[in-house]
């Protein structure tokens, strides 16, 4: 991606990003497959997230909890143990990276560790921010100075808090994705009250120069069309082949069927949506001229006659240069400048001036 078109590479049609995340389940050969999966069901790129349990959760502070909350209150292993689990080695960077050219989709990952960021800044053009980093202002600069795209998603926060964030990152770093967010990751239908598309008009008042887009955690494409019909033009939702598997990223994930069907009615849409302008557009050229009525003769006239009201009547077809039937008072009393036969049209060059 050529980032100096950064705002025209976005806004060209939607851009979608398959969120393996822990959908690996401990095999890049998994990993490479779902890459697979994601480029033959339409995904632009393909997101990893790179943590290590030590640096992203304290496992005493999640015991002390007792009680799981949210989604994580189904989790069969501590919070801790689940997170060692899903943990991605960088040593599968170069090979993830590899699957993903070859598939012709993006690479790219959130890293959920300020020590690896020097490392992965070689290997991808752009980067994710967890909305549970929204706070972490150190972290998000230090990626931010990269000077690399850098979607901000802004799950569980308020306005007040985005506005922080991205007033800082954009003094040094203008290429900046927004992106509303709900973080509840238990696929509850009832998520769906939670989503709150129409935070995206206020993203899109409060940051005209960035892009805008959607990270979302519920099965099927509505919340994705909506966002579309609003503007957005960057979707991420997480992905696998099976939802059934166990592991924490699995339930809420969209799989393949749902996925593609994401893609082809967005792009749809994304057409659909036209820029705006109220105009005879191109494949309706020739409706116009068969549906619309023009001003006809209702019968025989000669040079010179006097044109009557009750000498017209308004049919269809209307040829490009016909009078238009709002126009039909200023053609009475007016006379004709040639012979003309019933059902002939009116044009103004038969009319004498």
């Amino acid at each position: 991606m050529k980032l100096k078109n950064f705002h025209s590479y976005f806004k060209r049609k939607p851009y979608f990003i398959a969120d393996i995340a822990a959908n690996h389940d401990g095999s890049i050969i998994r990993a490479k497959k779902l890459i697979r999966l994601a480029a033959k069901n339409g995904a632009n790129a393909a997101k990893f997230q790179n943590f290590f349990a030590e640096t992203i959760v304290s496992d005493k502070g999640f015991k002390d909890l007792k009680n799981g909350l949210s989604h994580q209150s189904k989790w069969k292993k501590s919070v801790y143990d689940v997170y060692k689990a899903a943990e991605l080695p960088l040593k599968w960077t170069l090979e993830l990276k590899k699957e993903c050219r070859k598939n012709n989709i993006e690479y790219f990952t959130a890293p959920y560790d300020e020590g690896i960021i020097n490392y992965l800044n070689n290997h991808l053009n752009f980067w994710k921010i967890g909305s549970g980093d929204i706070t972490w202002h150190e972290n998000v600069l230090k990626i931010a100075k990269t000077k690399k795209p850098i979607m901000i998603a802004t799950g569980a926060s308020n306005l007040k808090e985005v506005i922080d964030l991205v007033n800082k990152v954009e003094r040094i770093n203008k290429k900046i994705v927004i992106m509303q967010c709900n973080t509840n990751y238990t696929a509850d239908e009832k998520n769906f009250n939670y989503i709150n598309l129409k935070v995206i008009n206020e993203f899109r008042k409060v940051f005209p120069k960035h892009i805008i887009g959607l990270s979302d955690h519920t099965h099927g494409s509505e919340t994705v069309l909506g966002a579309i019909a609003l503007g957005a033009t960057v979707f991420e939702k997480h992905f696998t082949d099976d939802n059934s598997r166990e592991g924490p990223d699995h339930k809420f994930s969209m799989n393949p069927v749902e996925w593609k069907k994401m893609v082809v009615s967005s792009n749809k849409l994304f057409l659909s949506l036209g820029d705006g302008k109220k105009k005879i557009e191109k494949n309706e050229k020739e409706t116009s001229i068969i549906q619309r009525r023009s001003i006809r003769l209702k019968r025989d006239l000669k040079k010179g006659s006097t044109i009557k009201k009750e000498d017209l009547t308004c049919l269809r077809p209307c040829p490009i240069n016909a009078v238009a039937p709002y126009e039909i008072k200023k053609l009475i009393g007016k006379k004709i400048n040639k012979n003309l036969i019933k059902h002939d049209y009116l044009k103004w060059s038969m009319i004498k001036r």
